[in-house]
């Protein structure tokens, strides 16, 4: 997803209240890092959002992390609170905070950061969805956005989520209706989509 799509943005999270609405209805709570609310601005500009968005955090430090949203302290500063477990940790904490059947969950850097070895702007995504006996499925990628500023960093990350998200409910309605907690056929890799995106 390239800088300066926000049209594109619009149209995917436009897909949201037909996919999440539609029977058996799903809810959405949203947990950000690095993307500092652009996922829950995108979310929240669809027309009837408030029919299945209940709401997001930004969680940008460690101490907030593992208050709001149960994220492993040790695991977490090991990596500086940025990995796929993290990511995962933060899509299921945000379910849990918010009573929500779909988390999404952004951890990453909006600029380089040589002393972490992190030479572009990159982030983890996570899609957590909860299933009737309460097991989560989930799915993780990694997005890297070499040349990008730090706005720009944070604008392409929100979309690959949302991107993500979308495309995981439509494939899920397009196999016969939401199958949350049901296992997910996943991508080699241990499910992960590594996008390394030109910004």
């Amino acid at each position: 997803m390239s800088r300066g799509r926000m049209g594109g943005s619009v149209a995917v999270s436009g897909e949201l209240p037909e996919l999440l609405l539609r029977e058996p209805r799903q809810t959405l709570a949203v947990a950000e890092s690095v993307t500092a609310g652009h996922v829950q601005a995108r979310v929240a500009a669809v027309a009837g959002a408030s029919n299945f968005f209940l709401g997001g955090v930004t969680a940008y430090t460690l101490e907030q992390k593992v208050k709001l949203l149960g994220v492993n302290r040790a695991a977490a500063k090991k990596v500086n609170c940025v990995s796929a477990q993290v990511a995962e940790a933060m899509a299921r904490g945000v379910c849990a905070l918010f009573g929500a059947d779909v988390g999404v969950a952004t951890t990453g850097y909006a600029e380089p950061s040589p002393a972490d070895g992190v030479a572009v702007p990159m982030a983890w995504w996570a899609v957590a969805r909860r299933g009737v006996r309460g097991k989560f499925s989930m799915r993780l990628g990694r997005v890297e956005c070499p040349g990008a500023s730090r706005v720009e960093a944070q604008t392409i990350l929100a979309e690959a989520a949302l991107a993500e998200l979308v495309a995981w409910l439509r494939e899920d309605r397009l196999k016969g209706g939401a199958r949350a907690g049901k296992p997910v056929a996943l991508r080699p890799g241990g499910g992960a989509r590594d996008r390394r995106r030109g910004c």
